[in-house]
């Protein structure tokens, strides 16, 4: 059966099970103090800034609580949008684990604007309420869609005028970047992004994520002095370092490249990074011309913009049902009325051309 439900789905790429095997030629010091997990964060200076501090950790939940307990005082809070992964998918685990409160505000096909910030701005010095200390923001939004560098730069700007840090979930990070043309570093360091969750899972890793550092996120009170000497210790104490951290660092460091090497590119000589994410784009795009292309748009209604691997829609409940039986793939809400569904259709970076034209044809014998 194929499968369009997640690109967590996907399985390792090739050249990132060959970085995990290469590293595990002999011993090498625990805790991330080894040589693989040395050149990565010489890679991470060169892909994110100097300044950038990289840790590994085994999950994107993981990656994000840190990233959120680091960047908050204890009374802290943080503006997200409705649909934020660390606000309806992550268990509560910011409240549980971070002890922090998640302050949504409603999104617009899953972005915010710098209103967000201004929505709760009038809380700040109240003792009574939760204080916003974090702006947490999607990329690419659960919804599909990219924050343009320009976009970022003006929520960055609001969020630290008001005192607040930003944190980036970046789980599909290489996704928007390579929508929107630029390096990883274009759309987080460079437009004022203070701490990053770095995804490598999506996009052709076996497991774990990392907490990418960018700024000392001195500004915020109550927050660390330096939240690179914060995140080890949280690391630590919410049990998200690995021991053989290595295994953890060499798929980073496959996917973002060996230090030295273009950080950008096209074709073979892109990292890999880019070149999983140009793909898995490349395949949404041709599903979505598909469902075009077939003159189906009266029965299955596109609902958000296809910016990067993943197809938002709406058709009859029956429909997706049977079409369930040629693929796997989520509900993600109701639709416009009780007889239809809203529908995720996403693609990886292994998803063929052949898997797309299969369910357009598949599609278009269920409607």
């Amino acid at each position: 059966m194929q499968q369009f439900a997640s690109d967590n789905y996907a399985p390792v790429h090739p050249e990132v099970m060959a970085a995990i095997v290469a590293a595990n030629d002999g011993p090498a010091v625990s805790y991330g103090d080894d040589p693989v997990s040395a050149r990565l964060q010489d890679r991470a200076a060169e892909v994110f800034g100097e300044r950038a501090r990289i840790f590994p950790v085994l999950n994107g939940t993981g990656a994000n609580v840190i990233s959120l307990m680091a960047a908050a005082p204890r009374w802290g809070a943080v503006i997200a949008s409705d649909v934020a992964h660390v606000h309806t998918d992550e268990n509560g685990a910011p409240e549980r684990v971070g002890g922090l409160k998640i302050l949504a505000v409603p999104s617009v096909a899953g972005r915010i604007g710098p209103d967000a910030v201004d929505r709760y701005a009038g809380d700040l010095g109240n003792v009574h309420r939760a204080q916003p200390a974090v702006l947490s923001l999607t990329q690419v939004t659960e919804l599909g869609t990219v924050y343009s560098p320009a976009d970022l730069k003006l929520l960055a700007d609001a969020a630290h005028a008001a005192g607040l840090l930003v944190h980036v979930d970046g789980s599909r990070l290489a996704n928007a970047a390579t929508t929107l043309g630029v390096g990883l570093r274009e759309i987080t360091t460079d437009v004022g992004v203070d701490v990053l969750s770095f995804g490598a899972a999506k996009n052709g890793g076996m497991l774990g994520e990392a907490v990418v550092v960018l700024s000392d996120g001195g500004s915020v009170a109550g927050a660390s002095a330096d939240l690179g000497e914060a995140v080890p210790y949280l690391r630590k104490a919410t049990m998200q370092l690995a021991s053989k951290t290595r295994f953890v660092s060499a798929q980073l460091l496959a996917l973002l490249g060996e230090p030295g090497t273009p950080t950008s590119g096209t074709g073979e000589g892109a990292p890999l990074w880019l070149r999983n994410a140009a793909h898995s784009n490349g395949m949404a795009t041709r599903l979505r011309a598909g469902i075009d292309a077939a003159g189906l748009t009266e029965t299955v209604r596109i609902t958000c913009p296809t910016d990067a691997n993943v197809v938002f829609a709406t058709l009859p409940r029956a429909a997706a049902d049977r079409l369930r039986t040629h693929a796997r793939f989520y509900d993600w809400a109701p639709g416009e009325t009780a007889d239809r569904v809203e529908v995720r259709w996403m693609c990886a970076w292994d998803t063929t051309e052949a898997d797309v034209d299969g369910f357009v044809r598949a599609l278009v014998g269920a409607v």
